[in-house]
């Protein structure tokens, strides 16, 4: 009788969202992008030609080389493009995100010939995740019985990750590497035509190519004359490496539903675990006064696992941890002939999910796919009005990995309200059902499965489920109207951000006029 109930709970659902599709269509009919460049605020400097110091030596110049930008150099270099990466600092970064690539990145890394780049840096497999509420815990397995033994997650250093793609790219004898500091786009009659930098003598250099690609990341200087960059920060993650204990399960990446904010662990190398606290807002407790320790030691450790609660005392009581702000933003580029925005430069989401090296990738291949027709790039306007396409063709992988990570991130919070509280433990439970229950949400999350409808569909199974629970076996007033306020909460988490990702390119980029762009013809380019 059970499983009838919560059968028709998830058909319910459907019927609801295909009501709510058939507002939105009727009430959200415009473009999300907008067509011309609108107003640049970043740093541009005009040019004139005759004022050059050098020749166009490079096909494509990429500002970065982090993921996104190794990744592209050498995808790029391999199709037999010239391109010249500049690059802050080349060498090895220490970051405490960017650690994880789920298996559809895993796919997507294939795609681009760069899968061993996870070898020899003891990257180690991820087979699913494990979640822990109140005593309680449950296991959620990738869908991966369909896909080749090696496909799988992996979980890093992202600095050893990050040199590997370096090494790689610097194979090729047209990639070229150079450590300099961008500093600004060179633009000449409205077309990015190159960068102006500074080496490490201090001498300021110029390089010039048809194509500019900025992925500086994060903390980006150039994207405001390319985007319209709204950027948030809901919370901050602390940072910390654990070692000589092992996780509840192995080969599985650990979220502890906790109060005020979920809490990660993860391995990065045989004998280290990663741990994430995240801290809503965008300060964390005093390191100075002894606040975060504190916290840590008061607030946080009692909720983690016990297995792991002794490692995480003792490496707080080091000192040993990190803090960074968790940054999101959605793609709103403005398109520029010359010049493309890819990676944290151009869309973030918050990591919870692990997601953000997933799309980079998935970025990647759909850019190699628009560009491997073309062999030059020269006509700027041309080029530009053309990859118009790769906004709408990376919506269907880009927004539903954003949205899944913004909405599990509040629903996975901590609320004082009774709705929201409801919600969280619906989710829990939902997930711990098992079957289609659990395997569609963590296909999402894994990236085998980027479908918006199903993101949505499984979502409002949630909250409805939720309902369900609280109306049996006997609904009274009160617990109807926590109903009503649980569908009411679900809707202002999940609406804000598909409409920030846009309507119709996450869910009909058929309709879009760019979707079926074709490559110029050489008389054309």
């Amino acid at each position: 009788m059970a499983d009838h109930i919560l059968i028709a709970y998830v058909f319910a659902s459907i019927i609801g969202f295909i009501l709510f599709y058939a507002f939105i269509i009727m009430n959200n009919a415009r473009k999300v992008f907008p067509a011309d460049a609108g107003n640049k605020t970043a740093k541009t400097i005009s040019i004139k030609a005759e004022c050059r110091s050098e020749d166009n030596d490079a096909d494509v110049i990429i500002v970065g080389a982090g993921v996104a930008g190794a990744a592209l150099a050498h995808t790029l270099g391999k199709d037999g493009r010239r391109v010249r990466v500049i690059e802050r600092d080349l060498t090895e970064p220490d970051r405490i995100v960017g650690e994880l690539l789920q298996p559809g990145g895993y796919l997507k890394l294939m795609e681009l010939g760069l899968e061993d780049c996870v070898e020899d840096i003891d990257a180690q497999r991820v087979f699913g995740y494990a979640l822990f509420k109140d005593g309680k815990n449950t296991r959620l397995s990738y869908p991966l019985e369909n896909f080749h033994a090696d496909v799988a997650g992996r979980s890093f250093h992202n600095g050893r990750f990050i040199q590997k793609m370096r090494e790689k790219a610097s194979t090729l004898p047209n990639v070229q590497l150079e450590q300099g500091t961008v500093s600004s786009l060179l633009e000449e009659n409205g077309i990015i035509k190159g960068v102006l930098y500074k080496i490490k003598t201090g001498e300021v250099m110029k390089a010039y190519a048809p194509l500019t690609i900025v992925c500086d990341g994060c903390f980006s200087n150039l994207r405001g004359s390319l985007c319209n960059p709204q950027v948030e920060v809901p919370s901050c993650f602390v940072g910390l490496i654990l070692e000589n204990c092992q996780l509840p399960y192995e080969n599985h990446g650990h979220v502890v539903l906790a109060d005020p904010s979920p809490i990660l662990f993860y391995r990065i190398s045989s004998t280290e675990i990663r741990c994430l606290v995240d801290v809503p807002g965008q300060k964390v407790p005093s390191v100075s006064n002894g606040d975060l320790s504190k916290y840590l030691k008061t607030v946080v450790a009692p909720q983690i696992p016990p297995e792991l609660q002794d490692a995480f005392v003792a490496t707080v009581d080091k000192g040993g941890f990190r803090t960074m702000p968790n940054r999101s933003m959605p793609a709103a580029p403005h398109p520029t002939p010359g010049a493309l925005l890819m990676g944290d430069a151009f869309n973030m989401r918050h990591p919870l999910t692990g997601g953000g090296m997933t799309v980079a990738l998935s970025d990647i291949a759909v850019l190699r796919n628009l560009l491997m027709p073309l062999h030059d790039l020269h006509d700027s306007y041309t080029l530009c009005k053309y990859l118009e396409s790769f906004y709408t063709l990376r919506k269907p992988v880009a927004s539903t990995i954003n949205t899944l990570a913004g909405a599990l991130y509040k629903v996975f919070s901590a609320s004082p309200d009774e709705a929201r509280q409801e919600m969280r433990e619906a989710c829990f439970d939902y997930l711990s059902l098992g079957g289609v229950f659990s395997n569609g949400p963590v296909s999402l999350l894994s990236g085998l499965n980027p479908r918006p409808l199903t993101l949505v569909v499984h979502f409002f199974a949630v909250a409805v489920y939720g309902v369900g629970r609280l109306l049996l076996p006997f609904p009274s007033l009160k617990r109807m109207w926590i109903g009503a306020r649980l569908i009411s909460s679900a809707s202002g988490i999940i609406f804000p951000i598909i409409k920030a990702e846009g309507v119709r390119q996450m869910f009909f980029p058929a309709t879009v006029p760019a979707y079926y762009r074709v490559p110029p013809t050489p008389s054309t380019v």
